[in-house]
């Protein structure tokens, strides 16, 4: 009997364990899966999570509902031992701790955001990374537009009712795209507040929107943002954030009380510990067939992998779309390598890319560099994803969010939901020290 541990509950970790359990016999390995969280969140719809579009729970798939019979363990990876094939676990909710061995161990921790180390973006910045990150911005919003209502200076209600955006990849165009939305639709309940009033700037450091797609989308989606208002500045990077306001690296100063970081994500900062050789970014470099480069019976997938193409210098991107395809064939792999067999490289084209702007508009790029967008590209987007998220309930329930979104305005409940134990994960991924919990959820006047 072979062990076989995943690190990670994410797309790339469930598919790898679903594959296992499809291709192996009981009689050949046990599985077993380690995450933090007891489900995995489907990150393509966060921005609307986070304006209030879907609920959260309906996102979100628990872990144990998607494994048939792998062992499920909730735990934090602590320390990996590769000399030794032993992974330190501690328990999330009581803080056990417990030693793992393997025979074969898949690496599939994911990512956390990045803030380059610049000056207070880790303490003042709100990433969107994570399901409370989502709730913990719209939390911020709805409390800025409270404070709004009954704040009479006109300098500190400028500043509390700017919004900016950092990053013009996927999510901060979504993001940005959403927050016009969310804006329209609840500006109506705050009688003092004027829609006009309400400021939504997206700051990209690159030449472009979507720097990393096809030249199309960046087009037609700043034109889009633009259209709604969405104040684009393209080339200025981040030089520092504040109490009052963002610094960029020109020296405009844009006073703000609410910053939303998406400008770039690293891997799991355990994976640094590993004596392997790494890439820039900290991730892993592995084989075609996904084996960690110099190891046996190792094996790395999802966003902290770089899985090589075949030609010079060239790697997978870290998407869903990727990780998704990558878990089945690291399965095959690893039933291969159980039973002695040759493995497999990975070899996939990308079928297209999408990005969802919110009023009924998307843009999306296909292979032969076909581009399509506005309602066309949205719908498109919208089924894709719904098609993909795990679980018919989940499916049905988002489906009636929208449904629901197209008749009624959006919820403006604020709900104050912030743990311990993620405030301290989240100080933890950014590189600081523990510090006390304090709310994130509010916006205090100078």
């Amino acid at each position: 009997m072979q062990n076989i541990l995943i690190l990670g509950g994410g797309f790339a970790g469930i598919a790898t364990a679903l594959r296992l359990e499809r291709r192996l016999r009981t009689d050949e390995a046990t599985i077993t899966l380690v995450s933090r969280d007891n489900f995995t969140l489907f990150t393509p719809m966060l921005p609307e999570v986070s304006s209030g579009g879907i609920e959260q729970r309906h996102v979100v798939t628990p872990v144990r509902a998607q494994l048939r019979r792998s062992s499920f363990v909730l735990g934090e990876v602590t320390a990996i031992d590769l000399a030794a094939k032993s992974v330190s676990v501690m328990h999330t909710i009581n803080g056990s701790r417990l030693d793992l061995s393997y025979d074969h161990l898949v690496l599939a921790l994911g990512s956390v955001t990045s803030t380059f180390d610049l000056p207070g973006v880790a303490e003042r910045s709100l990433p969107l990374k994570t399901l409370e990150d989502a709730e913990v911005l719209r939390n911020r919003i709805i409390a800025t537009l409270e404070l709004a209502d009954i704040e009479k200076d006109p300098t500190v209600r400028k500043r509390i009712l700017t919004y900016v955006i950092v990053g013009g990849g996927y999510t901060g165009c979504e993001a940005a795209g959403e927050l016009v939305d969310f804006f329209r639709s609840i500006s109506r309940f705050y009688k003092t507040v004027k829609l006009s009033e309400i400021r939504i700037i997206l700051v990209e450091g690159g030449k472009a929107l979507l720097p990393d797609l096809a030249p199309g989308m960046g087009k037609y989606t700043a034109g889009n943002l633009a259209e709604r208002k969405v104040e684009i500045i393209i080339g200025d990077g981040v030089a520092s954030l504040n109490d009052e306001s963002i610094v960029l690296a020109s020296g405009r100063t844009i006073p703000t009380a609410t910053c939303v970081w998406s400008a770039g994500v690293r891997p799991a900062p355990i994976l640094k510990t590993l004596p392997c050789e790494h890439a820039r970014n900290g991730g892993l470099f592995v084989e075609r067939d996904m084996s960690l480069t110099g190891y046996t019976n190792v094996w790395a997938i999802g966003d902290c992998a770089w899985i090589p193409t075949g030609e010079p210098d060239k790697w997978y991107p870290p998407t869903a779309q990727h990780a998704i395809r990558e878990g089945p064939v690291l399965g095959d792999n690893i039933v291969a390598a159980v039973r002695g067999e040759p493995t497999k490289p990975f070899v996939f084209t990308a079928l297209g890319t999408m990005a969802s702007l919110g009023a009924r508009r998307g843009v999306a790029a296909f292979p032969g560099g076909f581009i399509l967008t506005g309602f066309l590209a949205w719908l498109l987007w919208r089924t894709y994803y719904l098609a993909r998220l795990p679980g018919l309930d989940r499916k049905l329930r988002v489906a009636f969010d929208w449904t629901l979104g197209l008749f009624f305005s959006r919820d403006i409940a604020e709900l104050r939901v912030f743990t311990e134990r993620s405030h301290v994960m989240t100080n933890r991924d950014a590189g600081m020290p523990p510090q006390p919990v304090a709310p994130m959820d509010t916006v205090e006047k100078p």
